[in-house]
């Protein structure tokens, strides 16, 4: 499976995966997947961040590889700024946001578009992540976003809050769209039946890569269908005890130990074999 370097590609999720708690990728890690290029692997991203979120980072790893971004909404060419599959959430998202957010105090809202960062709902959680994320958000009410293609929403809210928002969107059985949560805080309006998993598909046939070994990484929910999609899952020691389940190998290794150092090295040992 791993013969030919040349012919393999790892993609990972990037916040509690490739990333650590600091958000800064540690040496070690930026070290193998320069080591991994050079033998001619291909590296690549896929997450629920924004470009303008991801941006930060492709000047400390080179990305040899269309990304995946939005949790599954798009896969997108950083170097020709080309959007090679995309797709959007259908117009009546916009009420449901606007209901959510009437009904359920404190809750944090972004929008992400392809040019943009909205935020309907600042709250607290909400500036904490555009401070993570380094975005400067347009902050306007849902009314007032003038761009009508919407890859995802995201609402941030209080770990010990999170239950009462999915029990509320759960009895609401809000339809022709899908929920998912990405994280302690977070929870996210997607377009039916998109994830990182079909978006993997998508980039397997743009890039002609259907005979080539995709290793996919992840730790959370989100993952899961990336993960299954793949010829190879992983994921870290942190990871959510739904993706160790469904992954094929659970490293001893956190997001805060170098991973995804330890899986290259395992990619390397699997070749010479």
């Amino acid at each position: 499976m791993f013969e030919d370097i040349k012919k393999v590609v790892l993609i990972t999720d990037m916040d509690g995966t490739f990333l650590p708690a600091s958000k800064v990728p540690s040496r070690k890690c930026l070290d193998a997947v320069k080591r991994f290029e050079d033998a001619g692997g291909k590296f690549s991203i896929a997450t629920g961040r924004a470009i303008q979120a991801a941006n930060q980072y492709f000047d400390m790893v080179k990305v040899n590889c269309p990304i995946i971004m939005s949790n599954g909404g798009m896969v997108y060419d950083i170097y020709t700024k080309e959007q090679i599959y995309d797709v959007f959430l259908p117009q009546f998202v916009r009420e449901i946001v606007k209901e959510i957010l009437r009904d359920n105090e404190g809750v944090g809202c972004e929008v992400l578009t392809v040019s943009n960062v909205y935020v309907p709902a600042m709250t607290e959680m909400e500036r904490v992540h555009n401070q993570i994320c380094k975005v400067t958000p347009v902050e306007c009410s849902v009314d007032e976003i003038d761009d009508p293609n919407w890859y995802k929403v995201l609402f941030a809210v209080k770990p010990e809050n999170m239950e009462s928002l999915m029990d509320y969107v759960a009895k609401k059985g809000y339809t022709g769209v899908d929920f998912v949560r990405s994280s302690l805080e977070y929870f996210e309006i997607l377009p039916q039946n998109i994830s990182k998993g079909t978006a993997l598909g998508e980039l397997r046939k743009a890039c002609h890569m259907e005979d080539h070994t995709f290793v996919a990484a992840g730790d959370y929910n989100n993952d899961i269908e990336l993960l299954q999609a793949a010829d190879v899952a992983v994921c870290p020691s942190n990871a959510a005890d739904d993706v160790k389940k469904i992954a094929d190998i659970v490293f001893d290794e956190s997001c805060e130990e170098d991973f995804i150092a330890a899986v290259i090295d395992h990619i390397f040992s699997e070749a010479e074999k």
